[in-house]
């Protein structure tokens, strides 16, 4: 049974089930509730217009749970966030993309000499100097070539490039540049362009909703108009050039937070995803995709320092990107827990006030989210999967397999 966060009543009623499912358990612990998991699935699905979704590992980190997902219609290919961690799911996988240029000699090296592996994974580039890098530490085989795809950068540029809006990427940015880099890529012996791949950050990546953005949110909606028209435009142009130089077989764009935007563009063949299957803290503040929080990690209570004002051992799980307050993870149960100003979630203990503070005992649970999607299971072992109110699994997070993919 999928259940939202909206009103306390289903709120207490979700982490009633995860109490009870995971009676007996010793937090620290993290946990994922399969029906608002596999709600988000659909809801991906359904946002894709029938297009793919190439599933994007480093938002999920969890083999078991790549595997439910992946086996579900829709689902095809993973997008991977380094070589090694490609090569590792190749072993099982049959289609993965790089979605990042690696400069892991080793890796490359392992590649190259694998048939298996060279037929299963495609590396990124977007440079004459990572062209170069392959051929002088690698030496592509022309019997065996390297998969490429060519990353093109999807920012909003204006006043001739002098203001830069969307993920620092790319250097590839319009058509011309993009073609440049197709002939590049196709003189060259022992590598085959395969793909082409474009993320738009300033659109996926960036909170719109008025509640996470106040007083820039109009500002930010404007933004998002103005790139999408430019941006539409611009990819058709691209990608068409590209085709006309190389025989291409995938066009890979979008993130969860753009992907209805995203497949509504006529060029883009498939759609990456898969923060949305977890639906994180950042994600409250987005208003064009609501999908159910469905990750949760639990603390334990283990001191009462004074007056309305409880602590929990550990926390401090906070995300990557630009530091602020809502890269901390987000007290959800019991519901009016707040941080302290001087200490917010700290490494060994995360003072929590609160109304809700005054009920909690030494040993009461706090169930947290993760402001992001995958960065939780880099402190876990672990998932433990509730579905229907019961524990029906645990599961091996990359960390708990041995991996750690950095």
């Amino acid at each position: 049974m999928a259940i939202s966060l909206t009103g306390s009543g289903v709120a207490d009623e979700l982490f009633g089930q995860l109490d009870r499912a995971t009676e007996g358990l010793q937090p620290p612990f993290a946990a994922v509730e399969l029906g608002a998991f596999d709600t988000n699935a659909s809801i991906l699905r359904r946002e894709a217009l029938g297009k793919p979704i190439r599933l994007a590992s480093k938002s999920v980190r969890c083999r078991a749970l790549m595997r439910r997902v992946l086996g579900q219609p829709g689902f095809e290919g993973v997008l991977a966030f380094t070589l090694p961690e490609a090569l590792w799911l190749a072993e099982e996988f049959d289609d993965v993309v790089v979605a990042y240029p690696t400069a892991d000699t080793d890796a490359l090296r392992r590649l190259a000499e694998d048939d298996r592996a060279a037929q299963r994974v495609t590396i990124m580039v977007d440079s004459v100097e990572h062209l170069e890098f392959l051929q002088r530490h690698v030496e592509p085989s022309v019997s065996r070539p390297l998969r490429l795809c060519l990353e093109i950068d999807m920012s909003l540029e204006l006043l001739g490039g002098r203001v830069h809006i969307g993920a620092r990427r790319s250097p590839v940015h319009t058509p011309e540049q993009a073609l440049d880099m197709a002939h590049e890529i196709e003189k060259r012996p022992g590598v085959r362009l395969v793909g082409l791949m474009g993320y738009e950050g300033q659109i996926a990546g960036v909170q719109d909703a008025f509640s996470a953005a106040a007083l820039q949110y109009p500002l930010v909606r404007l933004m998002q108009r103005i790139s999408k028209a430019e941006l539409a435009a611009r990819r058709a142009e691209a990608v068409a050039a590209v085709r006309a130089a190389a025989d291409i077989e995938f066009v890979n764009g979008g993130g969860t937070g753009s992907i209805g935007f995203t497949a509504s563009d006529p060029s883009v063949t498939e759609i990456a995803a898969g923060s949305g299957l977890y639906s994180p803290g950042l994600f409250d503040g987005y208003r064009s995709i609501r999908p159910l929080p469905s990750a949760f990690f639990a603390l334990p209570v283990v001191r009462r320092p004074g007056k309305g004002v409880v602590t929990a051992l550990g926390g401090g799980w906070v995300a990557s990107g630009a530091p602020g307050r809502d890269r901390l993870p987000r007290p959800a149960h019991p519901k009016g827990l707040s941080y302290t100003k001087t200490e917010g979630a700290g490494e060994v203990q995360t003072p929590l006030r609160g109304r809700a503070a005054r009920d909690l005992e030494i040993g009461s649970r706090v169930w947290m989210r993760h402001a992001k999607a995958g960065e939780l299971c880099e402190r876990v072992n672990t998932l433990h999967l509730v579905a229907d109110g019961r524990k029906v699994d645990e599961v091996l997070t990359y960390r708990g397999e041995g991996f750690a993919f950095a």
